[in-house]
Formats: structure tokens, sequence, C-alpha cells
């Protein structure tokens, strides 16, 4: 049985010297780090190469679960795929999760279905926040740069000068997209227009 470590951080600027550290003084024998690639990313280089290294009574260590997925479906399937190969699963910071042990492949099934129950409820959560935030007149993102001067300013260039959305633009230093979403949204509010 070989112990292999997988680490992994989000992007290239990040460090993985201290996975790789807490991997090694575990006792792992050859370690796999994924540099740059986000946990929701199945199909990362190094994990594949894990995956192509690891023969069964290996056991794969990890730092955290959180390297591993993204997802809890996705640590399901991971773990599923795992035991198809007969490699075992261990985390050295939640150390409840050893598929070594009936206890610890109850308690990883149990953790993953949390874990996808977190993100759903954040989702969740998010979105009802966003509709009550709507029905109350407000509207996320940063504020426009079409101040009601400025879209005042663009409707009479429209109309008198007869310039182009672009010309526009450049004459109140916005972008050309700026003047048209501002413009539109002016003919909604304005049926007489």
């Amino acid at each position: 049985m070989a112990l292999l470590g997988y680490g992994r951080v989000s992007t290239k600027d990040q460090r993985s010297d201290p996975q790789r550290a807490e991997l090694e003084a575990a006792g792992c024998e050859k370690i796999f780090i994924d540099h740059g690639v986000s946990s929701k990313i199945r199909d990362r280089p190094e994990w594949l190469a894990l995956i192509d290294y690891a023969r069964p009574g290996d056991c794969l260590v990890v730092r955290k679960l959180d390297r591993l997925a993204g997802t809890g479906t996705m640590m399901l399937g991971i773990a599923g795929q795992l035991e198809d190969m007969g490699v075992d699963l261990r985390s050295l910071m939640e150390p409840q999760i050893d598929t070594t042990s009936a206890m610890g492949r109850a308690f990883f099934g149990f953790a993953a279905v949390l874990a996808q129950l977190r993100v759903d409820t954040i989702s969740e959560n998010t979105l009802a926040g966003l509709a009550y935030a709507r029905s109350q007149g407000r509207v996320g993102g940063r504020p426009s740069v079409m101040t009601p001067e400025r879209t005042a300013q663009a409707l009479r260039m429209r109309e008198d000068e007869e310039l182009s959305f672009r010309q526009i633009g450049r004459v109140l230093g916005v972008g050309e997209s700026s003047v048209r979403r501002a413009l539109a949204a002016f003919e909604t509010e304005d049926p007489a227009a």
C-alpha cells in the first residue's frame, strides 16, 4: 500500500508549499498538486496523473476534502471512483474522513451530503435575497455611469443632433453600451418617446 498525496491551489499565485509539507509529514510517498485550477473542474492534470498512478490498496491523502471537489455531488463521484479502484481516502484536517474503516466510509458519505446541502442552501438564500431586493426596487451591481443628467444630455444629442451611440459615448466619456442601455431604459419608461 502506498500513501499518495493530492493538493490543489485555486490560483497560480498561491503557494502549495504548506500542503506539500503536510502531505510529506503524513508519509506520502508521491505527491500530486494542481496549480491554478478550480475545485469544480473534475479533469485536473495532476488529479488525472494521480488516478493513472494509483493502484488497488493505495490510500489517497488530502489536507482537506475541499482540495478534491467543489460540490458534494462531485465529492460523491470521486468517492465512488476511488472505491471502484480499491483506493482509500484520508483527510488530514478532517480525521473522521478515513475510508479504511466502515465508520469512516459512512461519515464520508454523510459529510459529502452535508457539503452539497450547504452549497444548495447558500444558492437558495442568495436567490431569495435577490428576489426580495428586486421586489423592493433595488437591483444589484455597481451604479450606472449614466446619471440622469448624462441620460438627458444623451437623449438631446440623439434627437437634436442625430448623433450615433458611439459619438454620444465619446462626448460623454462613457462606453457606447452604457449609452444604449440608458436610452433603451428611458424609452421603455416613456411610451411617448
